[in-house]
């Protein structure tokens, strides 16, 4: 018996090879794009989950309250936060610290092979106290993770940053230099490699440096020493077993009063401590920055939209072309039945037939992701690896759902073929049901609307990230050439690198500064006006520049100057603010501040700055965030994180080899490295460009599996119609008259999906940018350029069919009449 209900299935397959086509592929791809999405969200929800401790680590994320009610949560906590909390609270078994190189994008480092210096840059370092590789895991393949971080002045590397510092050679115990903006320039002794885990984690870490021994050491012993200020650390918790956290983090606001009240008070602000359990770090911490950027759960929710929609199409297509299809076999159902079959033999052949095509679906979308899983990886910015071994749940899973979507898609085919009589069958009185016809109608609405909505989507999210590209950001950031310095060396040689640059003819004018726009500026001031307190101080993020960074950014005073050298005056306490900064401050306008005094109080001391300029508005970070008060100081003792060159138009490439030579005239053991600013900032956007991409190209793919099921049914109607047609045409309709005939029916149901997936897109797109601080509006040509989109899509699916149609020969349509 089986083996009959496959050879029949086989042969029905063979005989219709489009619509199994169709069928087949079009399953495969959603299956295919519905897995590649689900480990996609599998891998966002399964960061650190790998850690031995994983259940017991948190982490102490602190909210800022200042003016009164204005709270912002962020993850950073003073250096002693710790220590003290491990001797207070009994339930805490271990901490651990953890700081970003915050004065630098990337790190110099430099070891001696064979004579020669090995120098280059590296990105993604992070300084740790001793605690840290206790309370995390990391798979060591030199060194000892417990004792790695021990003793001052060591690192531990990423096998990566190892085999390039010294090729193949053993890495234990080897002297590197490690010049840092953040901790200096110091020789450090290699304790440990580490082989990076290919489970996710939100610390991304390439080689660790030990807080001890270095610039951060003595900073934190000598001005880091309260609780108030200075959050430059990320402090993790390892509570004993059977410790309620909820328990543990009430005791933290009499904490906070006892160590840090009294401080807090001058300062002019509060705070309030609490938890983050380490699985919920990257996904549901609730803060919108962390060691590495948090994941966005709303983004989860539109990806998984997206898999189940693409799915759903692909099944509708199955169930509207079997279905339509019905009548090719009516004529062998009425036979099967005459012969004795019973009802139940005929749906689970036909269940039978569905399922094959679903697990024959399942086999080619294994292929699919196999191949496309490179390709989605560079989109979606991940290092996912999928192996049956480690993902075999997964895998089994998704062969259940399969043999389920078999089962869900050729239900209603299977009971509805097998209910037709087999005395008006076999009479030739068969014709589809009103409910038959009325559902494929059904199914095609829904599959276009979805169609629709994620098209309206794509246009929503590429009119905001063209928005974010070309906006105004208050500053000059096109030929902006931005290069890192980073040792004492470079640092020292800035004036005369500075001098050098501005000598080249490609060269207009040359800055320099401890931070630019769109990298992370961790500097603040609480400043307050004459005849107020620090209570009434405001938050203003500051910046150490020299006289050429403002105009080499085309930054210009709304009142007041800039930086000037004809100015020697000019020192760390004398402000330039932008407008927003002296409208927190209560000035009437930028020209009342001008020549005023600003006040800060800090560790009991008084210090007055002046204002001598005010500039308008610019974004230093994303859109995401809103313009903020803003200053500048000069840097009195030169030490500049980055110079940044504005070249004027030419070629690009000369210009860049002429810098290249004087850097390694005044650097020669350093390498010359170098960014564009445009293409930094552009950089912040990476969560929404992937999110672009994403999209973009699953909705090519909804259309794609959405046309091939029209493609079917404007099939099966032209063969339906065949007669008809040749009866046209012998009446003297012409080509258009018959594609007009065949085109009409399927786009009144595309038109009436685009009526209803409009407003639910506007609503879907409404809510997404309410992210941006400064966004666009949706106008109504997104909405009309999707629907002459999905019209112009479905009437050229369709018309290919018609177009056969209304050219074929009358004659052969009519011959058996």
């Amino acid at each position: 018996m089986l083996k009959n209900y496959f050879t029949i299935a086989w042969r029905s397959m063979m005989k219709n090879k489009a619509f199994s086509f169709i069928n087949i592929f079009g399953l495969s791809a959603g299956l295919a794009c519905c897995m590649l999405i689900s480990f996609y969200i599998l891998d966002e929800t399964s960061y650190d989950r790998y850690h031995k401790h994983a259940k017991q680590i948190y982490q102490i994320g602190t909210t800022f309250i200042r003016n009164g009610n204005e709270k912002s949560k962020l993850p950073n906590t003073p250096a002693p936060m710790a220590e003290t909390m491990r001797q207070e609270f009994p339930e805490i078994q271990g901490t651990a610290r953890l700081m970003r190189l915050f004065a630098e994008d990337k790190t110099l480092l430099q070891s001696a092979r064979g004579g020669t210096v090995n120098s280059f840059y590296e990105m993604k370092g992070y300084m740790a106290d001793s605690g840290f590789f206790r309370l995390f895991s990391y798979q060591f393949v030199e060194g000892t993770a417990a004792t790695a971080l021990d003793e001052p002045n060591t690192i531990v590397l990423s096998e990566d940053v190892a085999k390039k510092l010294f090729g193949g050679r053993p890495a234990l115990d080897q002297v590197i230099r490690v010049s840092s903006s953040s901790n200096g320039d110091h020789d450090c002794k290699v304790t440990g490699v580490f082989k990076p885990s290919q489970q996710p984690s939100h610390i991304d870490a390439r080689f660790f440096l030990s807080i001890k021994g270095g610039d951060i050491e003595d900073y934190i012993k000598t001005r880091a020493t309260s609780l108030a200020t200075n959050n430059m650390f990320y402090t993790y918790l390892l509570l004993r077993r059977g410790t309620n956290p909820r328990s543990l983090e009430a005791k933290f606001p009499a904490f906070i009063d006892k160590y840090a009240g009294k401080d807090l008070k001058e300062m002019g602000f509060g705070k309030e401590q609490f938890l983050v359990a380490l699985e919920d770090i990257h996904m549901r911490s609730g803060m919108k920055e962390n060691v590495t950027a948090p994941g966005s759960v709303t983004y989860l929710y539109i990806l998984g939209s997206i898999a189940v929609f693409i799915l759903l199409i692909a099944c509708i297509n199955f169930m509207n072309l079997s279905t339509a299809r019905s009548s090719k076999r009516s004529a062998e159902v009425g036979i099967r039945k005459v012969m004795g079959a019973e009802r139940g033999a005929l749906i689970g052949q036909f269940l039978g037939e569905s399922v094959i095509m679903s697990l024959a679906a399942f086999f080619f979308a294994l292929l699919i992701i196999w191949a496309a899983l490179p390709a989605f990886n560079e989109i979606a910015g991940k290092n996912m690896i999928i192996s049956v071994e480690d993902d075999g749940k997964m895998f089994a899973a998704f062969f259940a759902l399969a043999l389920l979507t078999g089962l869900v898609a050729g239900i209603y085919p299977a009971f509805y073929l097998s209910s037709f009589q087999p005395v008006k069958v076999l009479k030739g009185r068969f014709t589809n049901s009103l409910a038959a016809v009325s559902l494929r109608k059904g199914l095609v609405v829904f599959q276009f609307t979805i169609s629709v909505l994620l098209i309206i989507a794509s246009g929503v999210i590429g009119h905001q990230m063209n928005y974010l590209r070309s906006a105004d950001l208050g500053f000059d950031k096109d030929r902006q050439i931005i290069l890192p310095l980073r040792s004492k060396s470079a640092k020292s040689a800035y004036a005369s690198l500075k001098n050098e640059l501005s000598r080249l003819a490609g060269i207009s004018s040359v800055g320099a500064s401890l931070w630019y726009p769109g990298i992370f500026n961790p500097t603040d001031m609480p400043l307050y006006k004459e005849g107020q307190t620090m209570e009434d101080s405001r938050r203003v993020k500051m910046n150490t520049i020299d006289d050429g960074f403002l105009p080499s950014l085309g930054i210009k005073p709304v009142a007041g100057r800039l930086f000037y050298k004809d100015f020697p005056a000019d020192t760390a306490n004398r402000l330039v603010l932008n407008e927003e900064a002296v409208r927190e401050m209560g000035f009437a306008s930028p020209q009342d501040a001008i020549g005023k005094k600003t006040f800060v109080d800090f560790q009991g001391q008084h210090y007055s700055l002046d204002i001598i300029g005010v500039v308008r508005n610019f974004h230093f970070e994303n859109f995401h965030a809103a313009i903020t008060p803003f200053g500048f100081q000069l840097n009195n003792d030169s030490r500049y994180n980055y110079l940044i060159a504005h070249a004027k138009p030419g070629d690009m490439a000369v210009l860049l080899t002429s810098i290249d030579r004087i850097w390694k005239k005044l650097n020669p053991n350093e390498p010359f490295e170098y960014d564009f600013l445009d293409e930094n900032f552009q950089n912040t956007y990476k969560a929404e460009s992937k999110l672009m991409a994403v999209v973009t190209d699953f909705t090519v793919i909804a259309i794609l599996i959405s046309c091939l099921g029209l493609f079917g049914l404007a099939t099966f109607s032209v063969e339906q119609r065949r007669k008809e047609i040749g009866v046209r045409k012998v009446l003297g309709a012409t080509s258009g008259n018959i594609l007009g005939l065949l085109s009409t029916r399927f786009l009144k149901l595309v038109s009436v999906s685009i009526v209803l997936a409009t407003p639910i897109a506007w609503f879907i797109m409404s809510k997404w940018l309410e992210d941006f601080v400064y966004r666009v509006s949706i106008g109504w040509w997104v909405f009309v350029l999707a629907a002459v989109t999905a019209l112009l899509i479905a009437f050229l699916t369709i018309s290919l069919q018609a177009f056969r149609a209304s050219n074929s020969n009358p004659v052969k349509n009519l011959r058996t009449e």
